[in-house]
């Protein structure tokens, strides 16, 4: 199930990728699959990290006429590098993600421009512009999706409401056997 959830939100964050380029232009700043394989990276689990990467790039790729396998090969590697830092170091604290997500955001525009270089294709817009655009507005948007795939997709924040309810409930009680 959890893997059909993933699927699913990965499926969502090619689209929104993919389609909000013809809505505004500047939306396309937002790497809304990044996103995703950076908190599939923080929840440390290797081959599931990879293989987003991996699949989010190619498509995104594939779809948008550019390199075919820079994109995949710089998620992947991003993926990696941030799972790598999440088994070493503790990343459950929400603030902690916000660094994390800015610099995946500059290491995949980093290796991608990279190769682009390497293989002689020429940038369409210029580098350091287009890399702030994209570091302000992923980490600005990510931060907020993270939450809400914190929330939708971890077991923990299931728990967490099931405990705030009850927690609730027994407010609720003892408030009541008090006022008598």
């Amino acid at each position: 199930m959890p893997q059909l959830k993933i699927a699913a939100v990965l499926a969502i964050s090619i689209i929104l990728q993919l389609s909000l380029r013809a809505v505004w232009p500047p939306l396309s700043y937002i790497d809304f699959p990044l996103v995703v394989v950076v908190y599939i990276a923080l929840q440390r689990d290797a081959w599931q990290a990879l293989l987003v990467g991996t699949l989010a790039g190619l498509i995104v790729d594939a779809a948008g006429g550019g390199l075919i396998g820079a994109g995949g090969f710089s998620k992947t590697l991003t993926a990696y590098i941030i799972y790598f830092a999440a088994t070493r170091v503790n990343l459950e604290n929400p603030l902690l993600r916000i660094p994390v997500l800015a610099a995946a955001t500059v290491l995949d525009a980093a290796i991608y421009v990279f190769w682009h270089r390497v293989l002689g294709y020429p940038p369409l817009v210029p580098l350091v512009q287009t890399m702030s655009y994209k570091l302000i507005a992923t980490t600005v948007v990510g931060t907020i999706v993270l939450y809400m795939l914190d929330s939708v997709l971890t077991e923990r924040a299931a728990q967490r409401r099931q405990f705030a309810t009850r927690r609730r409930v027994a407010r609720r009680t003892t408030g009541s056997l008090r006022r008598r």
